[in-house]
């Protein structure tokens, strides 16, 4: 009986073996390297110096030299202009700014609106992609309409705008096929106005992002109420349905059962493997919403003019620490100061989010005319696609997964522009991602099903 049971159990430890298969982690050696000069003490230096303006409300002075959010946004620029020096021309900077009326709402004079911005242009003159990646610069206390109390806005969103900073200096070293925009907005608090104004003059001007990567709030690892403390997790919240949907795309979305594949959802999974892939430590927690109850986001205002775009936001959110006037009550101190924060933690997240822009910034456009065939009955699947328009391409990576998994479960590697693979259309979702030469993958490309022939 004995030796059954030890049978028994090996048996079990050799299945259970097959099942978990290792993970193979390939990383692009640049890639690996700018990882290791992403520095938690420059986080915590650039936090130190936007809490220095004592104030960043939007309403606050613009002419000020060292106090409010006109100071704010020209320290960005400054710094990211300092960065442009080692980019060999190709980064510039500015802060784009724009007159803002009173709107009766969160804003109650007209202010000067100003994104501080640096743009590190892609080395193909051909490739017009964009990758981009977002903080917001402005900051509140308990009332948002206090424009001169001191606001540190340390982690909300000091965080994110020192996450931007820290990418371009890392990345300004090194060049790209595609552009990199880097922005800390302004107007978050005020109701995303900064970022309004910058996805609609994108839209206008034909940008052609491709992704767009919000920070708010990633630099805390302790939440109140609960008490968990948590530096390991991050969550990306992301759109599943195409915001503003007409009739026709909502019923073919329905027909194939793509809810949960749109670009944004895409972008994250893409987010999560590539974060993984290259942080170590840091589990990125897919989140399927566009954004938290009662709160609003940066990357919003994209998602709804048809771009791709998630936010990064902590695990555990300490909310004594944010939208508050400094103070001590019961014991409790309130305000959002640096003392709060884990810079290790942030120099992950930062990280995450530039290894992303990296890969992406690197790897050949997307391949076009993705198509699936279902014009006949059978247990495999059959598809096909034409070349990226931009990039060199080594190959393809034809992606499957389970219809109730939420990541890609398979890889299967083609040089060619077609492929059949014994697998049914009708149990699996399916993608199609560019490889460069480098091992870069481009964003995945969900198939269509292609026209009836009359």
């Amino acid at each position: 009986m004995k030796k059954r049971l030890v049978i028994a159990l090996l048996m079990a430890g050799v299945s259970a073996a097959h099942a978990q298969s290792p993970t193979i982690v390939q990383r692009d050696p640049e890639i690996a390297q700018m990882v290791q000069e992403v520095s938690a003490d420059s986080l915590k230096a650039y936090i130190n110096a936007m809490v220095s303006f004592d104030t960043r409300s939007t309403l606050s002075t613009t002419k000020d030299p060292k106090k409010g959010i006109g100071a704010a946004r020209e320290w960005v620029v400054a710094k990211f202009k300092e960065f442009a020096k080692q980019s060999g021309g190709r980064m510039t900077a500015f802060v784009d700014t724009t007159t803002y009326a009173a709107d009766g709402k969160r804003v109650d004079a007209p202010i000067s609106l100003g994104n501080a911005m640096a743009i590190l242009k892609g080395t193909d003159p051909d490739d017009k992609r964009i990758f981009l990646v977002s903080g917001h610069l402005d900051s509140r206390v308990t009332d948002v309409m206090n424009r001169t109390s001191t606001a540190p806005g340390a982690n909300d969103d000091g965080s994110g705008s020192a996450l931007v900073v820290e990418c371009a200096r890392v990345m300004s070293r090194h060049s790209f096929p595609a552009t990199v925009i880097f922005v800390t907005v302004s107007g978050e608090e005020q109701g995303l106005l900064g970022s309004h104004y910058l996805a609609e003059k994108a839209k206008k001007e034909g940008w052609q992002i491709e992704a767009m990567l919000n920070n708010d709030i990633v630099g805390s690892n302790n939440s109140n109420e609960t008490n968990i403390i948590n530096n390991t997790q991050i969550r990306v919240f992301s759109e599943g349905m195409p915001y503003g949907a007409d009739s026709a795309t909502t019923a073919m979305i329905r027909q194939m059962g793509l809810e949960n594949d749109g670009k944004a959802r895409q972008l994250a999974r893409y987010v999560k493997e590539t974060g993984e892939r290259y942080v170590d430590n840091l589990q990125v927690v897919l989140i399927y919403r566009n954004d938290r109850f009662l709160r609003g986001g940066d990357h919003s205002p994209f998602v709804e003019r048809g771009f791709a775009a998630v936010r990064f936001t902590e695990m555990n959110e300490n909310f004594y620490h944010q939208h508050q006037d400094l103070r001590t009550e019961k014991g409790i101190e309130y305000g959002d100061l640096p003392k709060f924060m884990d810079f290790e933690y942030l120099r992950k997240n930062t990280a995450m989010n530039m290894v992303n822009l990296s890969n992406l910034a690197k790897a050949p456009a997307m391949p076009e005319q993705v198509i699936i065939e279902v014009a006949g009955l059978g247990n495999s699947t059959t598809l096909n696609w034409k070349a990226p328009l931009h990039g060199k391409v080594k190959g393809y990576y034809v992606l499957l997964r389970e219809s109730s998994n939420a990541m890609w479960q398979k890889k299967f590697f083609t040089t060619a522009t077609t492929i059949n693979i014994p697998y049914s259309k009708d149990n699996y979702f399916f993608a199609v991602q560019s490889v460069g030469e480098t091992g870069n993958e481009s964003l995945p490309v969900v198939p269509k099903v292609p026209p009836r022939r009359k």
